[in-house]
């Protein structure tokens, strides 16, 4: 009986481990076909002669490293801005006992509520308002509002399970507040700010209608919208299209892969102590 329960989840691990990958090398394929191959042929068919020219006119037409480093200063910039934010606040709802404590925490809550797409008029009047239109902070700062309630969520979460008498030892030797915060409680949580930070990432790489709405500089242009760079009214480069989907996921996969370990390990310690 033993067997059998252990060879059904290997079966259901297989099954999963083919579904999570055959779409990547879907892509792989699709990107190296023809217009004619994609509209043609097989959904399913290999392409006949691999064509790496599309990769050479993703590269290239679609302004690739241009909208690659537009992406990673925007992402950048996010990403530290919510770990400093979120951690402080995490710290503070999680380990100090104040009125308004509750009341903070509800509001983080009520903020991942929130879609998205439900404040793209009001941030663009606002945004109008400050002149910050057409500027890398019209994507950085609702970024930032956005990204920050969900990492609150998982950072006190995993600070509530840290033991009090970590931090009264600290207190008894003279440390302040924020030393204790500086050299002791951001080490301990580093697994789930790892989680924060590819959760957030993958959001941000992959944010298209708040940079579609507030941005319309060509140099401030970030990775989604080379795609378009092949969409013309009268023809579509699908296979380049394929290709500029790869090059816009290697880096997400390349993030991902050396940061897993500290990923996983966060989610259980969250899990664990939240």
């Amino acid at each position: 009986m033993a067997s059998v329960k252990k060879g059904l989840v290997y079966l259901l691990l297989s099954i999963l481990v083919v579904t999570q990958i055959y779409p990547l090398f879907w892509l792989v394929m699709y990107s190296l076909k023809t217009n004619e191959e994609i509209l043609g042929s097989s959904f399913f068919a290999l392409p006949s002669s691999p064509q790496w020219g599309n990769y050479k006119a993703a590269y290239k037409g679609g302004h690739y490293l241009q909208y690659l480093g537009n992406s990673i200063l925007v992402t950048s910039v996010t990403l530290l801005c919510v770990i400093i934010l979120s951690a402080m606040v995490a710290y503070a709802i999680s380990r100090f006992k104040w009125k308004l404590g509750p009341v903070v925490t509800l509001v983080f809550l009520l903020g991942m509520m929130i879609p998205m797409q439900a404040t793209l008029l009001p941030l663009m009047v606002i945004f109008k308002h400050m002149h910050i239109l057409n500027t890398r902070w019209a994507l950085i700062l609702p970024y930032i509002t956005f990204s920050t309630p969900i990492a609150v969520f998982i950072l006190s979460g995993f600070m509530r399970g840290i033991p009090a008498e970590i931090e009264e030892s600290a207190f008894m030797d003279g440390a302040s507040v924020y030393r204790i915060f500086r050299s002791i409680i951001l080490p301990i949580s580093v697994p789930p700010i790892m989680t924060v930070c590819i959760l957030t990432f993958i959001t941000i790489w992959n944010e298209y209608i708040m940079a579609a709405t507030f941005i319309s500089k060509e140099a401030l242009k970030t990775l989604p919208f080379g795609v378009y760079t092949f969409v013309s009214q009268y023809n579509v480069n699908y296979g380049a299209i394929g290709a500029f989907l790869i090059l816009g996921a290697l880096p997400v996969l390349l993030v991902y892969f050396i940061l897993s370990e500290r990923i996983t390990k966060g989610m259980v310690a969250g899990a664990v102590k939240g």
